[in-house]
């Protein structure tokens, strides 16, 4: 599924304030997606909010790789991909197409029942042919066993109670929330995310409190609606404990 977020001035939003969803400057350029691909083995598939939570540290554990900072040899293509509008697509694979997606550059991130490969962004129009040949739709999992409450100190990504969207739809969503908490987050406390191997947790918010969640001034994911829900609805929001609420 791809999903697409941009600020109206094509430049990171980190004020926690909606991303818009309107045309830029950097929308001329060449655009470009980041990559993830989950493993869907038919015998053994992973819990839905496992696997969406694991692409959320997949989105952070690339964005802190140290090839896409600095002079790193992902950095020129991770900047350019964020610059514009931060899309991502997910897809699935099993067997060997998950052993050929995994022999191209990237991470691999796993989860408790979910593994996730993320790879540095790629053009629109230049897939490698490995990635490319995979299914995007079709990417639907449950929770065989019901979700425990997330810790009080551990930062959640509030899903809209009020959207259905498939599993691949949301991974999308949540690394767009859990890499704008990243972008609104001071050096210090980015710091102590990462040391702490980014512990979080995706939950669907209860419909009483999404009205509270969108006004709280938390970063809040706004899809163009490219597939799915509606342009201009708002996903996720991302409830770090170090940001304002």
């Amino acid at each position: 599924m791809t999903s697409d977020t941009t600020p109206a001035d094509g430049t990171p939003d980190t004020t926690g304030t909606p991303f818009q969803t309107g045309p830029s400057a950097r929308d001329e350029a060449r655009q470009f997606a980041l990559p993830l691909v989950v493993r869907l083995e038919r015998d053994a598939p992973p819990a839905r909010t496992d696997a969406l939570e694991t692409a959320a540290r997949a989105v952070l554990v690339l964005l802190t790789d140290p090839r896409s900072t600095g002079d790193g040899e992902w950095a020129g293509l991770v900047r350019d991909w964020q610059d514009g509008r931060i899309r991502k697509v997910v897809r699935r694979a099993r067997g060997a197409e998950w052993r050929k997606a995994s022999a191209l550059p990237g991470v691999t991130v796993t989860g408790k029942s979910a593994e996730v490969r993320v790879f540095p962004p790629v053009p629109l129009d230049g897939w490698p042919k490995e990635l490319a040949k995979l299914q995007v739709s079709g990417t639907d999992l449950d929770n065989p066993e019901p979700v425990a409450p997330a810790g009080p100190d551990v930062p959640v990504l509030w899903l809209n109670p009020g959207l259905d969207m498939s599993a691949g739809k949301a991974m999308a969503q949540t690394g767009h929330a859990a890499q704008l908490a990243w972008w609104a987050l001071p050096d210090e406390e980015r710091a102590a995310w990462l040391g702490a191997g980014f512990p979080l947790a995706v939950r669907t918010a209860a419909p009483a409190d999404w009205e509270r969640l969108v006004g709280s001034g938390l970063p809040l994911v706004q899809d163009a609606g490219f597939t799915e829900v509606a342009p201009g609805s708002c996903t996720v929001v991302a409830d770090h404990p170090a940001l304002p609420h």
